[in-house]
């Protein structure tokens, strides 16, 4: 049942709406030129090494591209099906720290409904694949503390996490070897049965990072390890920077209503911190939370991995007030404020933009937090019921329509954009833009890369064989044809 309903709600109406910048469009163009006669040991993009992170995913995305051709529904496909599988993972993993099967059954139920694991488990990106692989170690390690065979799936899981995310891999696999010692498992880590199941299962993934450093040697090294990994630990890469309150601000803003059980939960992880489940939410909550505050460069999608620690402590939370324990006016009234606000203010924005479907949601999901917050101040155990189903209809009304990807909005669509340029630009000639910052989905659209420039660098590379994507038409300009409009961009070319 759990991954029935996580893979239709990660796959529903998967490919109605266009990649985004940034991973999105990056990831999908590796993944076709891979396709397109491209290595698939040596990811290219637009004909240069593409060093960024290693290229799990965009074998997963070249697979459905060969298999089904290249749209947004086989871009999507793979990356969205193995995130949804982190749903029923996270469930076993649950039966295996819990004494109870329903404290399992509402963390999986809470993970399941979060709004943050949902969107980007549906994204091309690498994010929802790696919390997948990141649970399915846990898991096998939880199993390799009695049979030692587990640690094969370990050392895969481990090897598939690395060849996704790179040094990530470190952290998440940091917390698992410090849950095991707290655990006082550490036994298990001098095991040399273990130690062969997680040399064998992470064999491929230094096998490619070998490869790589074979060809390539320091430039790889300095590129992937140094620019693209380290370097975000220490130093802030491309502008992306917060204070060390980022991810908590973030937690805020796209974590309720599960978001109020937190606190509760995290209080019973430490009153049963001798527990294994106690051990694991705190240790995982404290390291990864603290590690990714203290980060140079932040972004949204780098919280994404503590979620699974976050339904672990509301589902035991949750768990309690199903067991009877009183639940709290407060969380009641909480819980009918959210609903208030999201019914009053969802249902204005529809109407005033003209957007039934956000009426819709709207109206789903304030009912949803009505109805739980009667049933919780009456105390009503079926509270729980009520919530879980109620979010799980709202986000699938969220996928259904075309508001689940917000960030769409934040600039011009690419897609007539992209037209435009296929129509009117040689494959092989060079183009830029003068909008102020390149993008990727236009990029992978356009089928070449179109790198954004400032309007005074326009007489520095004005030639009759070269394109100009301009957001305005500028008089000053030498002579040029304008070859069309779109979005609010208009291109031209040197030339009467």
């Amino acid at each position: 049942m759990l991954a029935a309903a996580a893979l239709l709600l990660h796959l529903w109406q998967l490919g109605q709406v266009a990649l985004r910048d940034w991973d999105e469009g990056t990831i999908a163009g590796v993944a076709r030129a891979m396709l397109h006669g491209g290595s698939w040991l040596y990811p290219t993009l637009y004909g240069e090494p593409y060093w960024n992170k290693p290229p799990l995913v965009e074998w997963l995305m070249a697979t459905a591209f060969s298999l089904g051709g290249v749209s947004e529904w086989t871009a999507r496909l793979l990356p969205a099906a193995v995130s949804a599988i982190a749903v029923p993972l996270l469930y076993a993993v649950g039966r295996d720290l819990f004494d109870r099967r329903s404290t399992a059954h509402w963390s999986a139920g809470v993970y399941l409904t979060l709004l943050p694991v949902a969107r980007h488990g549906r994204l091309a990106m690498r994010d929802g694949v790696a919390i997948t692989l990141f649970l399915l170690l846990l898991w096998c390690v939880l199993k390799a503390r009695r049979e030692r065979r587990w640690a094969l799936g370990a050392g895969l899981a481990l090897g598939g996490l690395i060849l996704t995310k790179g040094i990530l891999a470190l952290l998440l696999g940091g917390i698992v070897g410090l849950f095991l010692i707290a655990n006082r498992q550490g036994s298990l880590l001098l095991s040399p049965a273990a130690w062969r199941g997680l040399l064998l299962g992470t064999l491929p993934a230094f096998a490619w990072y070998g490869a790589q450093l074979q060809r390539y040697g320091s430039q790889f090294w300095q590129a992937h390890f140094l620019s693209q990994s380290f370097d975000r630990v220490w130093s802030t890469v491309e502008n992306n920077q917060g204070p060390p309150g980022y991810y908590l601000v973030e937690l805020l803003k796209y974590g309720w209503p599960w978001l109020a059980f937190w606190p509760g939960g995290l209080w019973l992880a430490w009153r049963y911190r001798r527990q294994p489940w106690g051990q694991l939410v705190l240790m995982g909550t404290v390291i990864y939370l603290g590690s990714i505050s203290i980060m140079g460069t932040k972004l949204p999608w780098y919280v994404l991995p503590l979620y699974p620690f976050i339904a672990l402590a509301a589902g035991a939370q949750i768990d309690r007030y199903w067991r009877g324990d009183r639940i709290p006016s407060w969380l009641a009234g909480l819980l009918g404020l959210i609903g208030g606000a999201a019914l009053m203010g969802g249902s204005y924005l529809g109407w005033s933009e003209g957007k039934p479907r956000l009426v819709a949601i709207a109206l789903t999901l304030g009912l949803t937090l009505g109805l739980t917050a009667f049933s919780a101040l009456r105390q009503k155990r079926r509270f729980a019921i009520s919530l879980t189903a109620g979010l799980y209809l709202t986000l699938l009304l969220l996928m259904s329509s075309d508001l689940w990807l917000w960030e769409l909005n934040e600039a011009y669509p690419v897609k007539p954009v992209a037209a435009l340029v296929r129509s009117r630009v040689p494959s092989d000639a060079e183009i830029y833009t003068t909008f102020p910052y390149e993008r990727p989905s236009l990029n992978f659209y356009s089928g070449r890369r179109i790198m954004a420039i400032q309007p005074a660098q326009l007489p520095q590379l004005w030639q009759p064989d070269i394109y100009f994507l301009i957001e305005q038409p500028n008089p000053n300009l030498p002579p040029h044809a304008a070859l069309g409009s779109a979005s609010e961009l208009t291109l031209i070319r040197p030339g009467d």
